[in-house]
């Protein structure tokens, strides 16, 4: 179990969290995947072309590089993710418009058998990506995305490999998190 995380519910009979995608040989890296996405974002004409809605998040799918599945996603004002990991891939993100906030944990969950941990002080990170900043990270990263901005939207790309086998979606409650759902890519067509 990692240090950083302390179980505060195990149970049996709760459901186990899905394992992590297996690292799939050969594809791209985490340092490939952000230059890609930055690539992506400077492409003013396709960020242009993404339809904007003030009320929610909208997005288009692209092609990644070796595979990857990525997306271009815009962000009106005070929308975000909530908290979230990528079902095990390596991911990048880059900023193409605006501002964005990532809030992250500096610690990897354990893999299965719990529906609530308590993170222990100091594994919370925030981080904020302005046009043509961006981050790349492993399989075990969770984290939230927001756009902070009362007024302007933000834009940006997303790139991940393996595709997405699911994504886990957490509550959080000050140091407690909480496994709430898990979705699965037929979900996101």
């Amino acid at each position: 179990m990692p240090a950083f995380l302390v179980p505060s519910s195990v149970s049996p009979a709760a459901p186990a969290v899905p394992p992590a995608a297996a690292p799939a040989a050969g594809g791209p890296s985490p340092a490939e995947l952000l230059d890609f996405v930055r690539r992506i974002a400077a492409d003013a004409a396709l960020v242009a072309s993404l339809p904007l809605d003030p009320e929610g998040r909208t997005w288009m799918r692209l092609d990644g590089p070796g595979g990857s599945e990525a997306w271009l996603i815009g962000w009106p004002p005070g929308s975000g993710t909530g908290w979230h990991d990528h079902g095990g891939s390596n991911g990048a993100f880059a900023t193409a418009v605006g501002r964005l906030t990532e809030q992250s944990l500096a610690a990897a969950l354990p893999a299965e058998g719990w529906t609530l941990l308590e993170l222990a002080e100091d594994v919370d990170r925030e981080r904020q990506l302005t046009a043509g900043e961006g981050r790349a990270f492993g399989p075990h990263h969770v984290h939230q995305v927001f756009n902070s901005s009362a007024e302007g939207h933000a834009v940006s790309v997303h790139a991940y490999h393996p595709p997405l086998p699911l994504m886990r979606r957490y509550g959080r409650s000050g140091p407690v998190l909480r496994l709430e759902q898990v979705e699965w890519p037929e979900e996101w067509a």
